[in-house]
């Protein structure tokens, strides 16, 4: 399942190995999950998941190894044409993004609300536990 992941998601399963979050990033491991990643969605990880305190049982060089290891896991996608301003949020937006530089993948976030937009350009957002059930699904 080809998806773009939300930084919220990654942050979730850094932060506990319990929940759909983590099992999404082991799946990521097995290639049941292949991530979709353009360099603004790298840097927002990368902002996000060094801010201090957020994930403070991990040392910064931790969370360097962990970006890097996502990506080389993902479909690097170039964006090629902005979308902005189509989300409430910027930085959501950057997702939208990827999804549609990746061909309309899927996104899968905690915050549905803010992706109802994506909609109308033939994406769709879904939890990771969602994301989960289908990976499931499939095997």
């Amino acid at each position: 399942m080809v998806c773009v992941i939300d930084t919220n998601v990654l942050l979730s399963g850094l932060r506990s190995r319990q929940g759909a979050s983590f099992q999404l990033i082991e799946h990521a491991s097995r290639g049941r999950l292949v991530p979709v990643v353009t360099v603004p969605l790298v840097l927002e990880y990368e902002d996000v998941l060094s801010r201090p305190g957020l994930l403070p049982h991990l040392t910064a060089s931790d969370i360097r190894g962990f970006i890097d290891w996502w990506v080389s896991m993902a479909q690097v996608h170039a964006i090629h044409l902005l979308w902005r301003p189509h989300l409430p949020d910027p930085k959501d937006d950057m997702m939208l993004e990827a999804a549609l530089a990746a061909g309309s993948c899927t996104i899968v976030t905690f915050n549905l609300r803010h992706f109802r937009g994506s909609r109308s350009l033939g994406i769709t957002a879904i939890t990771p536990q969602t994301c989960l059930q289908k990976i499931l699904h499939r095997l």
